[in-house]
């Protein structure tokens, strides 16, 4: 299943979702670490894409224990390393008894004491979950949210979404990853095909600020992508192709990296040979341009007509280059 590489891994900020629906409650947290007799364990909340800090426990002849008050029920991790991903988990109030093991990105862990995490273990198991059955079956849970959030809003349309959130129960309406879809439903509908495309200043590696605006005229691919990205890299062969065989025709690319690291950045310019417009605020998944396009997944683009309306969304590959050659059977003139 692709993700958005949120193997790292809309942009849109859970800081400004407001009202979790989950109460306060306490957990404890007793654990082992498989080989590792001291050190640390490290407890951290998921909050937009990624993993941070709460707090940490000494691991004492190989046993570690938590006791917090946490928002419940609600994804947490647990890692060995903090700088890398932990084991997702989700925590209820009471006791969870948890087996670390770090081996092969914590797969041979055990999580016990929580239904949540067991329903969401459950469909990690699984193979073709359909989105809807699996919310049917499980309505008031709050991982069947998760999983529409993180599985499944990156490639259903902004109506199957909001079909798929009137199947939860009401009680999760303000819990963050429905508050958040219901952001995404809106930004979708609003940067849709027929619409036009919302405008917005970025950076170049020179640091000058250009508007998306001042590349209208022609048929233009807003790109988005990273250095990162293996999928984005693997992807730009066949922009640099499509580009050199359209562009004389009157086709151009803006391209938005989620790059949070500038000389990153401007080696995968210069490395995948990409001789266009290139802009960054060098913020990662807070991308202000991706979180206006609702870009929930990378790679992905957006293509605008001369007039600047969206006449597609993630084109690539075959895809793209039929498109490119339907539109531009005849040139466009060009402009002086």
């Amino acid at each position: 299943m692709r993700r958005i590489l949120t193997i790292a891994a809309l942009s849109l900020l859970f800081a400004n979702v407001a009202g979790y629906a989950q109460d306060k409650g306490n957990v404890e947290i007793a654990g082992t670490v498989k080989g590792q007799n001291s050190g640390k364990v490290y407890l951290q909340k998921f909050d937009n894409k990624m993993f941070f800090t709460l707090d940490s426990a000494e691991v004492k002849d190989g046993a570690f224990k938590f006791n917090k008050t946490l928002k419940l029920p609600e994804l947490y991790g647990l890692a060995i390393n903090k700088d890398e991903s932990p084991l997702y988990i989700f925590l209820e109030k009471g006791k969870v008894n948890v087996s670390l093991d770090a081996e092969g990105y914590y797969k041979n862990s055990v999580v016990t004491g929580s239904a949540s995490n067991d329903l969401f273990t459950s469909y990690k198991k699984q193979k073709d979950v359909k989105i809807e059955t699996f919310i049917k079956e499980n309505p008031g849970s709050l991982v069947p949210a998760y999983v529409l959030y993180r599985d499944f809003s990156y490639r259903l349309s902004p109506e199957e979404i909001r079909q798929n959130l009137q199947l939860l129960d009401p009680k999760l309406s303000n819990t963050p990853y429905v508050a958040v879809l219901k952001d995404l439903v809106n930004t979708l509908t609003s940067v849709g095909i027929g619409k036009k495309a919302p405008d917005f200043e970025g950076t170049t590696p020179e640091g000058k600020s250009i508007k998306l605006s001042a590349s209208f005229g022609k048929y233009l691919l807003l790109d988005f992508w990273a250095s990162w990205c293996g999928p984005c890299r693997r992807e730009n062969p066949n922009l640099v192709k499509a580009y050199q065989k359209y562009h004389d025709k009157g086709f151009d690319i803006f391209a938005v990296s989620l790059d949070k690291n500038k000389e990153a950045w401007l080696k995968g310019i210069k490395d995948d040979q990409l001789s266009w417009t290139h802009v960054s605020d060098l913020a990662f998944w807070n991308s202000a341009p991706a979180r206006l396009y609702g870009v929930r997944a990378i790679p992905a683009n957006v293509l605008i007509d001369p007039n600047g309306v969206i006449i597609g969304r993630n084109l690539r590959g075959e895809d793209l280059d039929k498109k490119l050659e339907e539109l531009l059977a005849t040139p466009l003139a060009k402009t002086p």
